[in-house]
């Protein structure tokens, strides 16, 4: 099993960030359903005004090689152009479990 763990750091207003945030969850919270090499989702929308960074997404995904496949797979495509316009900055790693 691979861990995928991604940060987002975004741009715009703080109403502006949340409403993306949430629109990208509830995108993201859907994909187990639709792509079948990913075992579970989980998306969290930072609480904490003292930090900069907006929404962490952990994916379990079955192997390696099927990080690619769920990347560009047409529903995840379509999660990630909801932050297209706002994403400021992205951070990930990749590990086994």
């Amino acid at each position: 099993m691979i861990k995928h763990i991604v940060s987002f750091k975004l741009k715009g207003s703080d109403a502006q960030r949340r409403e993306a945030a949430q629109a990208f969850r509830d995108a993201l919270l859907a994909l187990p359903s639709v792509i079948d090499c990913l075992e579970s989702m989980e998306v969290g929308i930072n609480e904490n005004p003292a930090e900069d960074w907006d929404i962490v997404l952990t994916a379990t995904i079955d192997k390696m090689e099927n990080v690619a496949v769920y990347a560009t797979h047409p529903a995840h495509v379509a999660a990630a152009a909801i932050i297209a316009p706002v994403k400021d900055a992205r951070a990930c790693i990749d590990y086994s479990v």
